[in-house]
């Protein structure tokens, strides 16, 4: 047994009470340091491991064992590249706090660290109720943190995130204990998941149940609604959460714990997800465009961007998994960037209005630059990461169905006017009165939108790593469910 791992996650659940702990002054430092900490334990566990299909690093142990409930972890190429997602993004996140007024920092930084437990809990879990319980822990900080810190609506609009996302929930549980009961020594492993022989209305049963919960999280149409509101009126940092990481959770899920375990009810009812899925990408793109409010914007591209991932992983094929997978990391990144993007903006000039802005190049280059790359990346321009993984979905796609391509299609066509019009809104033209209070970057915010522009690059450029990972997993769960 490989300890570290579990030294990862006990790391991360002290450091959320140490940063809580350390009062608001010194919160942010604990919190960062922790952050830097996980990360580079993750290179490390990722070096070292072995793409082989199996799961490293693991752990086990008997945690209820009256139920058959097994604490049990481990990473194998998806859960590596997750953990490096979730693991890599905390840092940028806390960095774009950092010179932010932010009341009861204390409290609002250790949530972030422990959202942060929640998540590697999720990537990690190998047994169905341990998975359940990280699942269901990721959902209370992110909710105190949108609640507490969010805009004036932030009680009602939280609030039907949390209902949405509770009730879906209670479904993926009573998936998860019918099958328990239907394998053969009472056990919620993940491998006796897969070698469960479920007849049709079983799996149907399962798909339904699994699915309300990972449609939910993603969103998939039309269990959106809770989204664009969350999205918007959420802190920055409470935004970057449930964007770059936490809706990856539902393709996740659809990844590990769908596809392989009921491949007959995917392969039965898949269509109907993709038809979902297609519908989301053109319904989130027409949004997108017709928004005035920067940050909104986003929040319904983001709709499109994933529709067209849970489109890719329901065909099936093994080009659509595989780059189903390099674009979660891609959208990861991405949206993060484009959400800072929105938070500067609103900081300097009290105003996401893409109306009341324009000009910006004129005096602020390297904002400007680095703008345009984040948006190249999100458009998926050749050489940039968001390319690789959108290709790698359409060949699959195009597989599937001409017709689906098609439509799946403009998300791109559609991506590239709203954003470009945005840029073209805030940067360009003539002059803004609100120019002038747009004051220099400071080197916290350089620092962020540097790394993110460098990702970008290197990973649509050298897309090697990224796929190397992917494509071990993708090519099994190919083989299990075939």
């Amino acid at each position: 047994m490989n300890t570290a791992l579990l030294i990862l996650l006990i790391l991360q659940l002290l450091s959320a009470g140490v940063v809580k702990l350390s009062g608001n002054g010194k919160a942010w430092t604990v919190a960062f340091i922790s952050s830097l900490l996980s990360l580079a334990i993750t290179v490390i566990m990722l070096i070292r491991l072995p793409l082989d299909n199996a799961f490293h690093y693991t752990t086990s142990f008997e945690w209820v064992k009256s139920l058959g409930i097994t604490f049990s972890t481990g990473i194998d190429g998806l859960g590596g590249l997750m953990l490096l997602l979730t693991n890599g993004l905390i840092p940028l996140i806390l960095l774009s706090a950092c010179n932010r007024e932010t009341e009861k920092a204390s409290s609002y930084f250790s949530l972030i660290i422990l959202m942060q437990f929640a998540l590697n809990g999720v990537f990690t879990a190998r047994d169905g109720f341990v998975f359940y319980v990280f699942w269901e822990l990721a959902l209370i900080p992110i909710w105190l943190i949108c609640w507490m810190w969010g805009d004036k609506n932030s009680t009602r609009i939280t609030l039907r995130f949390f209902i949405y996302t509770l009730t879906g929930s209670l479904f993926m549980l009573a998936a998860i204990i019918y099958m328990g009961i239907q394998s053969n020594d009472y056990s919620f492993s993940l491998d006796a998941f897969y070698k469960l022989k479920l007849s049709d209305s079983q799996q149907a049963f399962v798909f339904f149940c699994m699915m309300a919960a990972f449609a939910i999280k993603i969103p998939v149409f039309p269990f959106h609604s809770w989204q664009p509101d969350t999205y918007t009126d959420s802190p920055t940092q409470g935004t970057m959460l449930l964007s770059g990481i936490m809706l990856k959770m539902g393709l996740y899920g659809i990844i590990r714990w769908l596809i392989p375990v009921v491949p007959g009810a995917v392969d039965e009812y898949g269509h109907y997800i993709i038809t979902l899925s297609v519908i989301g990408i053109v319904y989130g793109s027409l949004m997108a465009l017709a928004q005035t409010d920067f940050k909104r914007m986003i929040a319904y591209s983001s709709i499109a961007h994933v529709g067209l991932i849970t489109a890719g992983l329901f065909t099936l094929k093994a080009e659509a998994m595989q780059g189903g997978i390099v674009q979660m990391m891609a959208h990861g990144i991405n949206v993060v960037g484009l959400f800072f993007i929105a938070d500067i903006l609103m900081h300097r000039m009290k105003t996401r209005n893409m109306k009341e802005l324009g000009g910006l190049a004129h005096t602020q280059r390297w904002f400007s630059v680095f703008f345009l790359i984040i948006l190249l990346g999100s458009v998926a321009l050749p050489l940039t990461n968001g390319f690789i993984g959108e290709f790698m979905l359409f060949t699959g796609i195009y597989q599937y169905g001409v017709w689906t391509t098609v439509f799946a299609g403009l998300t791109v066509i559609l991506g590239a006017v709203y954003m470009l019009r945005a840029y073209k809104a805030i940067m360009l033209g003539e002059k803004h009165g609100r120019n002038e209070q747009f004051q220099p970057l400071m080197k916290n915010e350089t620092a962020v939108l540097v790394i993110i522009s460098i990702i970008i690059f290197i990973t649509g450029i050298y897309p090697s790593f990224i796929l190397k990972f992917s494509g071990s997993i993708a090519g099994n769960i190919h083989n299990l469910i075939h």
